[in-house]
């Protein structure tokens, strides 16, 4: 993995190893005049390398790892591997192996890791299997001055070596011979099948597993149970995802009961659930150095999911009883509004007591954040500031007259007017907004609100 990096920001950082004894030293530095990098580790355990982009005053993303999510470490569990080979790298059972748990395997995943199919059986029976263009696994047993035939009789000889490899550890920058002699006595753990590259890793094996499983494919002569089979799994996905869609429902009209007075017509809107674990991996477990901003409502941060999209996801303050009131307001009416001067909503999230509405980012913020910043005010010149004025204005049209539900925004202010990359304004926060029926051309409140 540090090789990669190397590869990516070799005019920026060097390395430096030494190797003392049994001990291998890794430094790094950089030379005079290099943009300033750092390595961070997230919450999920993915590890970024990062470059200050002077120019946007930002942090922009280098390289990351894992990178896919099937390479962090020991992900698909004992005796399990990652197959870079496949579109998509997914995780499998090594030659030989099965998923420990029937349930295993169906999201691409081993957490309980794979067991041999048959029990192992010591002596001539064994034969060792050869698996090309592997990543070696960990905690293997270093032996040292073997040739590559004294290193295969050593594992042979002892019915507790699992594997054994003769690898190019690719460590040409340390004194001394860089293809050792490796052999495991437990689980495999944490390997990868690589493309073009990798070692070859020889795993013990009995000599008639070849033969019992070309005796169970011969058993396997029924096509209309196997299509029985795939009929009964078909019609079991089918009843999750049923129910998976009457759960959001019931979720969705829960939560806006109470809120608009026809809400029933306004549940049925169709919207996009996120998980919570995807939101807080996006925000890396709601970072302070992800923070947008604050409100009534409670706080806002900025996440990336994992395709690579930027969000804004606006948090519940769980303390906040005006809060619940704003998130039923916004949440359904934003998801009836369609305008191209009106902030996109995404989609929400619903976890226990965690409520989230997840937003399009807008890299420019709010447009208070120029009318009262000395260094971003002049950036405002007239074409820019017209745009602004009109786009604010037809988003308005919009909510008072074009728009299937007439709209009372009440809190309308610059920092609820958003700019994206190329400054087209997007009104925001409808949490206080009032919906105006038929005819009717005046409204009553029970607390003070807006502006």
């Amino acid at each position: 993995m540090v090789g990669s990096y190397m590869e990516s920001i070799k005019s920026t950082i060097f390395m430096t190893v030494r190797r003392i004894e049994d001990e291998i030293y890794m430094s790094f530095g950089m030379p005079g005049g290099s943009s300033t990098v750092k390595i961070k580790m997230e919450y999920s355990g993915k590890i970024k390398i990062l470059v200050w982009n002077s120019s946007m005053l930002e942090w922009d993303v280098l390289q990351a790892e894992p990178d896919p999510e099937c390479h962090a470490y020991g992900y698909c569990g004992a005796f399990g591997f990652c197959d870079n080979t496949e579109p998509v790298p997914t995780c499998k059972c090594l030659d030989g192996f099965e998923p420990i748990s029937k349930e295993d395997g169906s999201n691409g995943r081993f957490p309980k890791g794979c067991r041999r199919k048959e029990t192992l059986r010591c002596g001539r029976e064994n034969r060792f299997l050869t698996l090309t263009a592997m990543k070696i696994p960990d905690k293997f047993v270093y032996v040292r001055n073997r040739s590559f035939e004294e290193c295969s009789a050593e594992c042979t000889s002892s019915c507790s070596c699992t594997a054994y490899a003769y690898a190019n550890m690719n460590t040409s920058a340390i004194n001394g011979d860089d293809t050792r002699c490796l052999i495991w006595m437990g689980d495999l753990i944490d390997t990868d099948k690589l493309i073009g590259t990798g070692e070859n890793l020889y795993i013990r094996v009995n000599s008639l597993s070849d033969k019992k499983r070309r005796r169970n494919i011969l058993k396997i002569t029924l096509p209309v149970v196997s299509s029985l089979l795939i009929l009964i799994c078909m019609w079991l996905v089918w009843i999750c995802n049923c129910q998976a869609k009457q759960s959001n429902k019931k979720i969705w009209k829960k939560m806006v009961s109470g809120a608009l007075s026809n809400s029933d017509e306004l549940a049925d809107g169709k919207f996009p659930f996120f998980s919570f674990r995807e939101i807080v991996l996006a925000t890396n477990n709601f970072s302070s150095s992800n923070m947008l901003g604050h409100g009534g409502f409670g706080n806002v941060y900025k996440g990336t999911l994992e395709c690579g999209k930027k969000i804004a996801v606006k948090r519940l303050s769980k303390g906040s009883g005006q809060g619940v009131l704003e998130f039923r307001n916004e949440a359904v009416l934003i998801a009836k509004l369609q305008h191209r001067n009106l902030v996109k909503l995404l989609g929400f999230c619903i976890h226990g007591d965690e409520k989230l509405l997840i937003y399009e980012y807008l890299p420019n913020k709010s447009l208070d954040a120029f009318l009262f910043n000395s260094t971003r005010k002049p950036l405002l010149h007239w074409s820019i500031r017209f745009n602004i004025i009109t786009g604010i204005a037809r988003g308005l049209l919009y909510l008072h007259q074009d728009s299937r539900l007439r709209i009372i925004h009440r809190d309308l202010k610059a920092n609820n007017i958003l700019l994206d990359d190329e400054m087209s304004p997007k009104i925001s926060d409808f949490g206080m907004a009032r919906i105006f029926y038929g005819n009717q051309q005046q409204g009553n409140t029970n607390r003070v609100v807006g502006t």
